[in-house]
C-alpha cells in the first residue's frame, strides 16, 4: 500500500509539474519589433488603409492598398490605390496586381487576401465591386466570383473579410454584413455557408472580420467584430466557445479584425482600435500584448481621421510598436506582419519561443510516467535487496 501511495504522490506530483512546463511554455510567447514594409503616401511603393496582407513562397510581402479616393477632394479616382502592392522581403518595392475600375482583373478597394497553399493562386475581396477575385502566381486574372452583402444601416464597414483554405484547397471568405462565411470551391463554386445569423449567441456574429484555419485541427478561428470576441468552431463549422468581451484590458478587445493561428495553436488577433496585438493560447487563455496607439508631440492619442480626410492620422507617428488601429495581418515563418491601418504601413514582428515550448504535453507526459515507472522499479528492488539482506541476517542468528 505504501508503495502505491508513494507511486500516486510522485504521479500527482509529476503531473503538476508537467502542467506548470506547459504554462510556463505558453506564456514565453513573444513578438518584438522587427522591421517596416511601405510608408504614407499615394506614391509607388506608398500605402494608405492597408486592409490585407500575405507571404508568397518567395517571401514577397503583397499588401492590398486602399480604395481610390481623391485626398484632396474626396472624390472617387480609380488610379489612386485599388492595387495590390508587392514588396520584397527586404522591403523593396517590386511592383503591383491590379488596377482600379469594375473590369477584369481590376479593384474597387482590395480588402482581405490570401494564396493558396495548394495552387499558389492569390484570392483577393474586392468590396465595392462585390465579389473575389483570382490571379495565378504570376499575377495574371483568372476569375472573379461571389457574391456578398451590402452596407448595413448603422455599420461602417461591409463586403468580403477574411480569406482562408482547408487541407482540401476549398476557398473560405467572410461575409462581412451577411454575418457568415461563404464555402468556395477553388473556381469560385459556392458549396457551403457557416452561420448567417445575427446576434450575441454562440454561433451568430455581428461582423465577420477575419477567418483562419488551423493546419493542425482544420478548426475555424473568427473574428466576430462588433461582439468584440472570437469564435472557435470545429471544421463542420460547429461553435464550440468563444472568448473575449469588449474592454481595453487583457483579452479585451474593441473590434478585433485580422486573426492568425501558430504552429502551436497559439492565436494571434489584431485588436483594432486598441492599436494591439493579443496572443492567446488554443483554449482563449490571455498570453501577451504587443503595440500601443500613436502619440502626437504632446502625448495625446492621435485619432483616426474622419470619412472625409485624407486616410491617415494626423500626425502620424512612425515609432517601432505603435499603431493607428490594427487592421489586416500575415503570419509566415515565425514573423507576424501586421497593417498599421491609419499609418501607411505594414509592422514586421518577431515571433519567439522559449525552449520548452518546442515538446507538446503529451509526448512530456508519456516521459514522465515512464520516469515514475523506473522510480517504481527502483523503489521495489531497494525493497527486495533489504529484505535479503535482513532474511541472511536472521539466518546468522539462528543455530545450526
Amino acid at each position: 500500500m505504501r508503495l502505491v501511495k508513494n507511486l500516486s504522490i510522485a504521479l500527482v506530483s509529476t503531473s503538476m509539474m508537467v502542467m506548470a512546463a506547459a504554462a510556463q511554455a505558453k506564456a514565453q510567447v513573444s513578438l518584438t519589433y522587427n522591421s517596416q514594409i511601405g510608408s504614407p503616401g499615394f506614391g509607388p511603393g506608398q500605402l494608405f488603409v492597408p486592409q490585407g496582407i500575405t507571404v508568397n513562397s518567395a517571401g514577397n510581402i503583397l499588401v492590398s492598398n486602399g480604395r481610390g479616393i481623391n485626398p484632396q477632394t474626396g472624390s472617387s479616382d480609380p488610379n489612386v490605390g485599388n492595387k495590390v502592392e508587392v514588396f520584397s522581403q527586404e522591403g523593396n518595392y517590386l511592383g503591383a496586381i491590379g488596377s482600379g475600375g469594375t473590369g477584369p482583373g481590376q479593384f474597387d478597394e482590395p480588402s482581405a487576401l490570401e494564396i493558396s497553399p495548394k495552387t499558389g493562386d492569390l484570392y483577393v475581396g474586392d468590396v465595392y465591386n462585390n465579389h473575389v477575385s483570382q490571379f495565378d502566381s504570376q499575377g495574371n486574372f483568372i476569375r472573379s466570383f461571389g457574391e456578398f452583402t451590402p452596407l448595413i444601416p448603422g455599420r461602417a464597414f461591409f463586403g468580403p473579410s477574411g480569406v482562408t483554405f482547408d487541407q482540401a484547397g476549398n476557398v473560405y471568405v467572410g461575409d462581412f454584413d451577411g454575418d457568415k462565411i461563404n464555402k468556395y470551391t477553388p473556381d469560385g463554386q459556392l458549396i457551403g455557408v457557416i452561420g448567417g445569423t445575427t446576434g450575441t449567441g454562440l454561433g451568430e456574429f455581428q461582423g465577420v472580420a477575419g477567418i483562419r484555419i488551423s493546419p493542425n485541427t482544420g478548426n475555424i478561428y473568427v473574428s466576430d467584430q462588433f461582439n468584440n470576441r472570437v469564435q472557435v468552431l470545429d471544421p463542420n463549422g460547429k461553435a464550440l466557445f468563444t472568448f473575449g468581451t469588449q474592454g481595453t484590458g487583457n483579452g479585451q478587445f474593441e473590434q478585433p479584425i485580422g486573426i492568425e493561428v501558430d504552429k502551436y495553436e497559439n492565436i494571434y488577433v489584431a485588436d483594432s482600435i486598441n492599436s494591439r496585438v493579443q496572443v492567446f493560447d488554443k483554449n482563449g487563455n490571455f498570453l501577451t500584448a504587443y503595440g500601443q496607439p500613436a502619440l502626437d508631440a504632446s502625448g495625446k492619442i492621435v485619432p483616426p481621421p474622419g470619412l472625409t480626410d485624407p486616410p491617415f492620422g494626423n500626425p502620424v507617428d512612425l515609432t517601432p510598436g505603435r499603431f493607428n488601429w490594427t487592421g489586416g495581418t500575415s503570419l509566415k515563418d515565425d514573423k507576424l506582419y501586421v497593417g498599421d491601418f491609419f499609418q501607411g504601413r505594414v509592422q514586421v514582428l518577431d515571433v519567439s519561443y522559449g525552449k520548452t515550448s518546442v515538446p507538446e504535453p503529451a509526448p512530456v507526459l508519456g516521459l514522465a510516467l515512464l520516469g515514475v515507472v523506473a522510480a517504481a522499479s527502483k523503489l521495489r528492488k531497494n525493497q527486495r535487496q533489504k529484505f535479503i539482506l535482513s532474511l541472511e541476517k536472521q539466518l546468522e542468528k539462528t543455530p545450526v
